[in-house]
């Protein structure tokens, strides 16, 4: 009886001190929400959950016991991770295009307890960031299959927003009509031109006619307002859903690895690094001599950087003029990256980190 009652006064010590413990831990969750709010980070870090189950679990010498405290450890992550969720409500996620369209499946992807606040243009959804109106962007950097989205390119290379991260959505195309159509009542297709050359294939094959709209979800919206049998939208199974439309043929698209990455833009960089899984960017513009490209591409081979990514783009308001876009595996921040970056400033009339990311995230469902 009295080892009965000796185990229960342990049970209820330690519990004392394990809520103690949990109030003290939930206070530094908290810090660490205020934080990704602030640098436009998601809440679900699978890398670091997966870092600290590995690490703390050594920490148990029972190996009876050992299983029991990961799944402790997990139960405790998933109660950070939904107060972190609670902390992060409202957060205003800008967007370019309508309710359905792809970059409002990211946006809700990656931020799904923001707000999410639709924009006409790149550039509006941008410009809303820097004036405060938001406190994140998602916007498309690049397609697989159409190359970079030059718009959004030029707003990184122009503005003064840093990228806190790169997301990749896998861009699955379908038929959509309205309520009772079939696919063979159908005559015209509407979407957004990427769209249309995506599906060129399939849309040749079944001798339809082709008409452009400004984003998919707008074809989505035409399509189910008209009530028209024979005209169908090419758009994802999501807004087939937000319309109220059939899905009338699946993944159309002529690539199978169509895939969009998309950038989260916001006014503060983010600090963290992951040393093991660093990637940055980097624009520049060389000056007029010769060999200067292969300069400064030299200078970050020189120093140990993988360069990933390599573009070119004219500069507007100077004709034949480029600018670069990089992108390199690495910490610029650190000794080696500074001497890096130091070196590669004499070679370049500018340049500027406009980011960096750990992991490229896929989007999936």
């Amino acid at each position: 009886m009295k080892d009965l009652e000796k185990a229960r006064k342990t049970i209820n010590e330690t519990d004392r001190e394990i809520a103690s413990l949990f109030e003290k831990r939930m206070s530094a969750v908290h810090d660490v929400a205020m934080y990704k709010i602030e640098h436009s980070l998601p809440v679900t870090d699978s890398d670091r959950e997966a870092e600290i189950i590995s690490r703390n679990a050594s920490y148990i010498q029972s190996e009876d016991i050992r299983s029991y405290y990961i799944n402790f450890l997990k139960n405790t992550i998933e109660l950070s991770k939904q107060y972190q969720h609670k902390l992060m409500e409202g957060v205003k996620v800008a967007y370019s295009g309508v309710e359905g369209a792809f970059a409002h499946i990211a946006a809700t992807r990656i931020f799904p307890d923001g707000s999410h606040v639709s924009y006409a243009s790149f550039i509006d959804a941008y410009d809303a960031v820097v004036s405060g109106e938001c406190d994140c962007a998602v916007l498309p950097i690049e397609n697989s299959y159409a190359g970079e989205v030059g718009q959004v390119m030029d707003l990184m290379f122009g503005g003064n927003l840093y990228v806190s991260g790169v997301y990749s959505l896998q861009i699955s195309h379908s038929l959509l009509g309205v309520k009772g159509a079939k696919a063979s009542d159908i005559k015209t297709v509407i979407s957004h031109p990427q769209a249309l050359d995506q599906c060129a294939g399939y849309i040749r094959k079944h001798g339809y006619e082709a008409k452009q709209a400004a984003n998919t979800a707008r074809a989505a919206q035409f399509v189910a307002e008209s009530g028209d049998k024979s005209t169908a939208a090419i758009a994802s199974e999501e807004t087939a859903a937000l319309y109220g439309l059939e899905i009338l043929d699946h993944d159309i698209n002529e690539s199978a690895t169509n895939t969009t990455r998309f950038a989260v833009f916001s006014r503060v960089e983010n600090k963290v690094r992951k040393h093991e899984k660093n990637n940055f960017m980097l624009m520049f513009t060389v000056k007029n001599v010769a060999n200067a490209l292969a300069t400064a591409l030299g200078v970050i081979g020189k120093y140990d950087f993988n360069l990933k990514v390599l573009r070119s783009r004219p500069m507007k308001e100077l004709a034949w003029k480029y600018y670069f876009y990089a992108e390199a595996e690495g910490d610029e921040s650190s000794e080696k990256g500074r001497a890096m970056l130091e070196e590669l400033s004499e070679n370049c009339d500018m340049l500027k980190v406009v980011g960096h990311y750990s992991v490229e995230t896929d989007l999936k469902k």
